[in-house]
């Protein structure tokens, strides 16, 4: 059975490979900040009592698909499956081909969302102090707390478990990181779901583990993200996207001062990173990691390519594949993506093992690809896909979706052949008026099939 301590002194970080139990949260006080929903704040004890409500409704040791909007709520439903002793469930979509996939391995799993929440804590908008002696729960390290799910971004989504207290390490190293453990209360205003591994991790729990706070609020469209990060008080912290941060600079409003931006889940490129630092005055990190192995490094992409290990986090060659091991990892993990390993704690990213391609005996990747299109003057989103049949005359060719409505297919044609080799040129060149982006800004193949069936039905 898990135990609690008493909320009633500052929490003193020990040393985490002697840890055996991690606390739900390392707020001070019981009138600190854990979360503002528009403008207001509220406190750890609001947030503990509203725990303990929902808790008592779940059904122990079963499996809770948590799907709040509000990220107040999901940080609740989270706490209270934590308390109730189940393990959540974290889909990357909920597609009904996805839910029904949760059903065959979950069949015992119960969904809750903000509705049951609200109704399971009717004090929700008061936001009355609570002056009792509140308990902080405390969890096993090896106690399994989550199963996550990969993006199907390269095919179909595979779930991973995850421990407490390998998730906890992970956001405890990344609040190091990221500055947050200077004394100051930051606020988080993130763009990305709760339920994707990235928001999960740097807008959630890095703030219960972190002393921090964060919005409740999801904005996704320029003029929402602007008000909510001027509805909450400094220091600020802009967790994104590429995705979402384009949109941003790109409109025509002025943006509130952010103190960091961090953003994740597709390659930065240096232009746009120079314009975030220029236009918001303010230092972006981008954070790498995967749903295999959690967070496992940063740069800061204005200035360099290569990527610092978390502390504690290893890579090692053998043969031809690279394992990342240490930290906050239970195990070594083999690394789906290709990298060049340039120092003790630093490497280059090289694409994703699954993105090379060999056309007429020339190799190349889909990250290099998307690189130079995404580079061309004009392009405002796009993306290279690789069909899964081989056309009649045995030949494989690439096909490239691209929002560009200043260009022509001729001009964008001349330009990429300025920038690849001519076996890679995309043949067919498509042009859409978006792409089908989900939620945190990744393209799931299976998006991109359809997509491409659409256009074949047209032609």
């Amino acid at each position: 059975m898990d135990r609690t301590s008493t909320l009633d002194a500052p929490h003193t970080p020990v040393s985490m490979a002697a840890e055996s139990r991690f606390p739900l949260l390392t707020h001070h006080s019981p009138e600190a900040v854990i979360a503002y929903r528009e403008g207001k704040a509220i406190s750890v004890a609001h947030f503990l009592t509203d725990v303990h409500h929902v808790a008592e409704r779940l059904p122990r040791h079963s499996h809770i698909l948590n799907t709040c909007q509000d990220r107040y709520h999901f940080a609740v439903g989270l706490a209270a499956t934590l308390l109730a002793e189940c393990v959540s469930l974290m889909p990357a979509t909920l597609a009904p081909e996805m839910l029904h996939n949760l059903r065959t391995l979950f069949p015992d799993f119960m969904q809750i969302g903000d509705e049951e929440i609200t109704t399971a804590t009717p004090s929700a908008s008061a936001h009355q102090p609570h002056n009792a002696r509140l308990e902080i729960p405390s969890f096993n390290a090896d106690r399994l707390t989550t199963w996550v799910f990969t993006s199907g971004s390269t095919g179909a989504p595979t779930p991973h478990s995850k421990t407490w207290g390998s998730l906890v390490k992970n956001v405890r190293v990344e609040a190091q990181r990221l500055g947050m453990l200077d004394g100051r209360t930051h606020t988080i205003i993130g763009t990305v779901p709760p339920q994707h591994m990235y928001g999960f991790e740097s807008t959630v729990l890095v703030a219960l583990q972190s002393g921090c706070a964060f919005a409740a609020g999801r904005p996704f469209y320029p003029a929402d993200i602007c008000q909510t990060i001027a509805a909450v008080p400094r220091p600020r912290l802009l967790v994104t996207t590429p995705f979402h941060l384009h949109a941003l600079l790109s409109a025509e409003r002025e943006i509130p001062a952010v103190d960091l931006v961090v953003s994740a889940t597709a390659p930065l490129s240096q232009n746009l990173s120079q314009e975030s630092e220029a236009r918001l005055q303010a230092p972006l990190l981008e954070i790498y990691g995967c749903t295999e192995t959690g967070q496992m490094a940063t740069r800061r992409p204005a200035e360099s390519e290569q990527w610092q290990l978390f502390d504690g986090v290893q890579l090692t060659l053998e043969g031809h594949e690279v394992f990342v091991s240490g930290g906050h990892l239970d195990q070594p993990v083999v690394m789906q993506d290709r990298v060049e390993i340039t120092h003790a704690n630093y490497f280059l990213l090289q694409g994703r093992a699954a993105d090379l391609i060999n056309i007429a005996g020339k190799r190349s990747s889909l990250a290099y690809l998307n690189h130079q299109l995404a580079s061309v003057a004009g392009v405002i989103d796009s993306t290279f896909f690789m069909p899964e049949e081989e056309r009649e005359d045995g030949v494989t060719r690439l096909t490239a979706f691209v929002v560009a409505p200043s260009l022509t297919a001729a001009t964008l044609t001349q330009a990429l052949r300025e920038r690849i080799d001519p076996a890679f040129l995309p043949r067919p060149l498509i042009f859409v008026d978006a792409l089908p982006r989900n939620a945190t800004g990744k393209l799931p193949r299976s998006t991109l099939i359809a997509l491409a069936q659409r256009h074949a039905l047209r032609t």
